[in-house]
């Protein structure tokens, strides 16, 4: 039953897996007296656990707004599966399935409590010391997402899409906003995958018109390495980070009747520069938030950005292949 012992489950090459239940089962967990314990475990797994770093308070707040201004708005946001603006997508349970792209983007007139309480979670003092103790020196936000419902993310590693000039100096963080259930899709990680020299970003394997062909081969070295899945029970306020390099992902549900509240982040450190698809630097639109630098692609506090927005919602076919063309061109 939830909530004890190990929860088996198909992994994405078709494996059988057990999963822990709860969060006394299974993986190393570390607290913000031990980062760095936290650390060595990161450079040797490709992730870490660091225990209730966000008050439960908190966690509470920021799902109380998600559920007050996303939920009931009836116009598109940027989402993370495409990038692409859509509505809301809201299955028999009522959970938003389609999971919302950058939350410093939102415009302060429709969502300001969520990207408030957001952005002073992003930014807090804990996830500081953490960003410090991970990558050397403090961090700025380059990306940011969140997740109600799941709907399951395909094997990856973050450093195809974008990454630090030095790739490799990029940290992604999940943040469990409730108890994420066994069977609510769970983050999972590929322990030591960070050290395998996989394919880069263009000809073939392009994101652009090869993305499945990627996709594949991720599950096609994972399978012929025997590499394993570890998907770690995490609590309300409990926070996972991971090397940019690590493959992860989301499980499948098998219990839809529970949400996966949780926030996702990708910090480099502050003197590094940004890098797009393993080819480009890419400019940053920079503001502050807490005193931490924020990349804002997008942002719908700009007049340009909403007028954007209304071409991209209006013509979406010639929209999105004009965006396919440009990064095909870009990453070739």
């Amino acid at each position: 039953m939830p909530g004890e012992g190990m929860h088996t489950i198909v992994s994405p090459v078709g494996t059988e897996i057990t999963i822990p239940e709860s969060a006394e089962e299974g993986a190393s967990y570390f607290t913000l007296d031990q980062l760095a314990e936290a650390r060595l475990y990161y450079d040797e797994n490709g992730y870490t656990v660091v225990r209730g770093v966000i008050e439960p308070a908190t966690c509470d707040a920021i799902r109380t707004a998600f559920a007050r201004t996303v939920k009931p708005y009836p116009g598109y946001i940027y989402r993370q599966a495409t990038a692409n603006p859509e509505k809301n997508r809201i299955n028999e349970f009522g959970f938003v399935m389609n999971p919302i792209l950058n939350l410093q983007s939102l415009g302060q007139l429709d969502f300001a409590p969520l990207k408030s309480l957001a952005v002073k979670v992003f930014a807090s003092d804990p996830i500081r010391k953490i960003g410090r103790a991970l990558l050397d020196e403090e961090v700025k936000l380059v990306q940011s997402m969140y997740f109600e419902g799941n709907s399951e993310t395909w094997p990856h590693q973050d450093s195809y899409y974008l990454d630090s000039e030095k790739i490799g100096s990029m940290a992604g963080s999940w943040y469990a906003l409730e108890d994420i259930d066994a069977g609510a899709g769970r983050f999972f990680v590929v322990p030591g995958s960070h050290r395998l020299d996989m394919v880069r970003n263009g000809k073939d394997f392009d994101v652009a018109f090869n993305h499945d062909k990627y996709k594949g081969l991720i599950r096609k070295v994972i399978a012929e390495n025997g590499l394993r899945f570890e998907a770690p029970a995490l609590r309300k306020g409990d926070v996972l980070f991971w090397h940019s390099m690590t493959i992860h992902g989301s499980l499948r549900t098998t219990r839809p009747q529970f949400s996966r509240n949780s926030l996702t982040a990708h910090y480099i450190p502050q003197s590094h520069r940004f890098l797009q698809f393993q080819s480009r630097i890419k400019p940053l639109n920079l503001k502050q938030f807490e005193g931490m630098q924020f990349h804002c692609p997008k942002d719908m506090d700009n007049l340009g950005s909403r007028v954007v927005l209304g071409v991209e919602t209006r013509f979406p076919t010639m929209f999105q292949m004009t965006k396919r063309l440009a990064i095909k061109a870009l990453v070739r």
